[in-house]
């Protein structure tokens, strides 16, 4: 015989309550899980079926849903490192961008766009010490 204990639980769509379609579509909504992971928890096989919920039965505007779920997605913290990490290089790049464009302009225009900024001591570091 087959261990039938290691398999998912399948359910047909007689087994598809109102109850628990809108308690699979709560915790996808309130990003607790994705689409995909609540088809694989519950034992859902139709791959559009928990989609088709969310926009029969849920709250959220569908009409740009790749903009939902980016924003409600949890980010591990690897992924917020990378995300991070990308920012940082194209500020970097940006900032070196309008260097140049100073620069450029500073010896084509004659433009002195930059201030020169001289340390200059504070008087009274100088009383402190004596």
């Amino acid at each position: 015989m087959k261990d039938k204990e290691s398999k998912a639980i399948k359910r047909s769509q007689k087994d598809y309550n109102m109850a628990f379609k809108l308690a699979v579509i709560t915790r996808v909504e309130q990003g607790e899980m994705t689409y995909r992971q609540a088809q694989s928890i519950y034992g859902i096989q139709g791959r559009s079926t928990v989609l088709v919920w969310l926009r029969k039965y849920g709250n959220l505007d569908w009409s740009k849903p790749n903009l939902l779920f980016m924003s409600k997605s949890k980010e591990t913290p690897a992924q917020i490192i990378k995300r991070l990490e990308k920012e940082l290089a194209d500020e970097k790049l940006r900032n070196k961008i309008l260097n140049t464009m100073i620069d450029i302009s500073d010896s084509q225009y004659g433009t002195q766009i930059r201030k020169k900024f001289s340390p200059k001591p504070s008087s009274d570091s100088g009383k402190e010490q004596e």
